[in-house]
């Protein structure tokens, strides 16, 4: 008989108690036994959830406290030196996190945030040392088998492996970095990871996952090789049984190395990698176990059951029970419950499967194929059946308009008129800006205020007219607060925004927005990815109202806040029958027509955030060109009606730029954006290695710390940066958005950056003034 299983569960819990849990904690307002108690409520409830729906095998060291990353880190005491001071588990899980909170600048600064894989989950990069050493320190993983276990569940334990553990390690010194070969330390951290082992086999486990996704990408073939020599050792002094588990991606060029590895099972993804499957059916040992990920985990549209038993059951046939039925990856990256999804439609609401509901179509799909349906799977078959004939015949799924403006796109629509010399100096002698001009992201505080007036307006307990009139207060005191605090060009704040994709998703046609469909983007952080269900379009300008109320209350340049194509294509979960380029392009369109609008009513300086562009490159590299070619299109669909006088500026955050800067640069942004704070202005390297023409905004504070940036700390990066950049050429503001900050924090932090830039100016102020005179002339 086949076996069920789960790769992962959500960890936000369904009403995200974790966030809130981990904020109050933060705040003070609760005890680490609260906390704690919470965590612990949350796993009983995912264990119970899957057991519920029948699974087989239930997934345990999926819950993290911030990021299973950093759980790993304090698993095996990967702690840099900064952090290593007399604490508890948590409270130096939470420093190595967010930075220490008695300290400031680069000696607190937390470990560096990126994206994990192709996704928009963020995770802490491991900090490692030549000389590293690595010990089994926290047992959160042990002791959460063994609460499992005394439920009577059958506890499969989860772990990211050793080669991926290492692969997504850095070495912050930069003296060190070049010459650094993360390989070397694999010995140490294998014995690390067989201690591990022999003790989670000693609680009761059976079978334990070791998760390596980086087998989906282009690896060197040492890593290759020492993958298949690492899996031998840990099997070798091991009595238990190990399921290698790959996603995101396909395997089956390293499936000699997995097969040579001696490993009890493999997972695949036969999602992204469909066209893979037989292939590794046919070549798989058949005394191993072969686990099918055929249940999508990153989209949340149902499986059409029917077909996936007609794939599955061949396989069936040949493996038995050596075929295990799962998700394509952990369903974290899904929303928890569709069925609380009141608020939609019920024909949109029908197409949903959040987390709960795909274990449901796992454990059904498995039944299916040992012949046992309940009645109840019998039901989901014939509801899945007739949801896919909705689908494909429903209206609500094509704009024949949309489509014909899209097929009428030409690549002049994606060029601007002007080279970007020659835009530069006319939108300079419009802008008068001062060298080292100063902004921010976009976004200011959320304050509790703000989330309860628009709580209010939407459950209908204040008018339209009030709610109206409240926005118009925060935006002309965020207006006064950046005037008082002399930034050069200023934002309305976004208080009439959630978030920056789901504002959007709420306006737009062809998108719906859910109520609780909350996934985790970083520690508390969750967003609600919108749902793009059909043809994309813009019934009516979105941010204009504010944009020209905020400029009314100042004289200073404001900027227009929008986020870019490419970014709300890849941060909503994403209709399935058309592809994603075209989406993009439909996105695009509705962006180039805001963009229009804000230029129109008087804007000079537009924003079209782009942070997820680098994430929704394909593992592959294979793959990149056609999708940086669309990409890089749909941007400058977006951006390229405007005129030379107007600048664009577009904004990039925690990501690895140096791949494709050639892709940046071709966005022909007149200034981007960057996070450069947690990298001690590392990332600046690729820049000046590529010579990046354009203007960057240096992101000389993390905002995700609680820190205080001091002045001194501030000017010290800028004249980091003054060493790969020209002078003219920089811009000030902090590495992302402050929505999340308070008041108190960011008015200190931005007003020591505003200083940094005034002490800057004066530090180089011959340099400047010989700088404007050859302007001058060559005007």
């Amino acid at each position: 008989m086949a076996l069920s299983h789960n790769l992962g569960f959500p960890r936000i819990g369904a009403s995200r108690e974790l966030k809130f849990s981990l904020e109050s904690f933060w705040r003070g307002d609760s005890s680490v036994e609260q906390l704690e108690h919470q965590a612990d409520s949350i796993k009983l409830q995912n264990w119970g959830w899957q057991q519920q729906a029948g699974l087989d095998l239930i997934p345990v060291g999926d819950f993290a406290y911030y990021d299973h990353i950093l759980q790993l880190c304090l698993t095996f005491d990967v702690i840099p030196n900064r952090h290593r001071k007399d604490a508890s588990e948590l409270e130096q899980l939470f420093n190595l996190a967010r930075g220490a909170t008695d300290c400031c600048g680069k000696t607190s600064a937390a470990l560096e945030m990126t994206k994990w894989f192709d996704t928009n989950y963020h995770y802490l990069v491991p900090e490692l040392a030549v000389n590293q050493t690595f010990n089994l320190k926290s047992r959160q993983l042990i002791n959460d088998v063994v609460k499992a276990k005394v439920l009577g569940h059958d506890a499969k334990p989860v772990v990211v492996g050793p080669l991926t553990f290492l692969w997504l390690s850095k070495c912050r010194s930069v003296d060190e970095a070049a010459s650094f070969d993360k390989l070397s330390l694999l010995p140490s951290l294998l014995a690390a990871y067989q201690q591990l082992l022999n003790e989670l086999s000693a609680a009761g486990a059976d079978w334990v996952q070791i998760d390596e996704p980086i087998l989906s990408l282009d690896l060197p073939e040492q890593w290759v090789t020492a993958l298949a020599q690492s899996y031998a050792q840990l099997k070798r002094d091991f009595n238990g049984k190990i399921l290698l588990a790959n996603y995101f991606g396909g395997v089956a060029e390293k499936l000699e190395a997995v097969i040579a590895s001696g490993v009890d099972g493999l997972h695949i993804d036969a999602v992204r990698a469909a066209d893979e499957v037989i292939d590794i059916a046919t070549r798989w040992p058949e005394d191993k176990v072969l686990s099918v990920g055929v249940i999508d985990g990153r989209n949340v549209w149902r499986a059409d059951l029917s077909l996936e038993l007609q794939k599955l059951t061949p396989l069936h046939e040949q493996r038995g029970d050596r075929l295990w039925i799962a998700p394509s990856c952990s369903l974290m990256h899904v929303p928890v419950d569709a069925d609380v999804e009141h608020d939609l439609d019920e024909e949109l609401k029908g197409w949903l499967a959040f987390a709960r509901q795909k274990l449901n179509e796992i454990g059904a799909l498995t039944r299916a194929l040992n012949g046992c349906q309940s009645f109840t799977d019998r039901a989901l078959f014939t509801d899945s059946d007739q949801v896919q004939r909705q689908k494909a015949y429903s209206p609500r799924i094509l704009n024949l308009s949309v489509r014909q403006r899209a097929f009428s796109v030409l690549p002049e629509h994606c060029e601007r008129k002007s080279d970007f010399v020659t835009r530069i100096n006319t939108q300079q002698a419009h802008l008068a800006l001062p060298a080292f001009p100063t902004t921010t992201i976009g976004s200011f505080p959320q304050t509790p205020d703000i989330r309860k007036q628009r709580a209010a307006f939407r459950a209908g307990k204040i008018s339209a007219q009030q709610y109206d009139s409240f926005l118009e207060k925060e935006v002309i005191d965020v207006v006064k607060r950046q005037d008082d605090m002399g930034l050069d060009v200023l934002v309305h704040g976004e208080p009439e925004r959630n978030d920056m994709v789901e504002f959007f998703g709420e306006l737009l046609d062809g998108i719906a927005v859910s109520r609780l469909g909350w996934v985790q983007s970083y520690g508390s952080r969750c967003v609600k990815p919108p749902l793009i269900y059909g043809d994309v379009s813009r019934p009516e300008p979105m941010t204009v109202r504010w944009s020209e109320f905020a400029q009314a209350q100042t004289t200073k340049p404001m900027k227009g806040m929008l986020t870019g194509p490419v970014t709300i294509l890849n941060w909503s979960f994403v209709r399935s029958d058309l592809p994603r380029s075209d989406v993009a392009q439909q996105i695009a369109l509705t962006i180039r027509d805001e963009v229009k609008d804000l230029e129109r009513i008087g804007l000079k300086v537009i924003q079209i955030d782009e942070p997820a562009l680098r994430e929704g490159l394909p593992l592959r590299t294979k793959d990149w060109d056609e999708y940086l070619s669309w990409a890089v299109d749909a941007f400058k669909l977006s951006a390229a009606v405007v005129k030379d006088e107007t600048q664009i500026h577009t904004h990039m955050c925690y990501c690895e730029f140096e791949d494709i800067m050639q892709s940046i640069a071709d966005l022909d942004a007149d200034v981007i954006s960057i996070e450069a704070s947690r990298s001690g202005m590392e990332l600046l390297q690729s820049f000046d290695d590529f010579e990046y023409p354009n203007a960057i905004g240096l992101g000389v504070y993390d905002i995700h710390s609680p820190n205080i940036p001091s002045t001194g700390y501030m000017v010290e990066q800028l004249n980091k940066a003054l060493e790969c950049l020209p002078l003219n050429r920089i811009w000030v503001n902090p590495d992302c958005g402050l929505k999340t900050r308070g008041w108190p924090e960011t008015t200190a932090a931005l007003t020591n950056m505003v200083e940094a830039a005034k002490h800057v100016r004066v530090q180089h102020e011959s340099d400047i003034a010989q700088f404007e005179s050859n302007l001058l002339e060559t005007a």
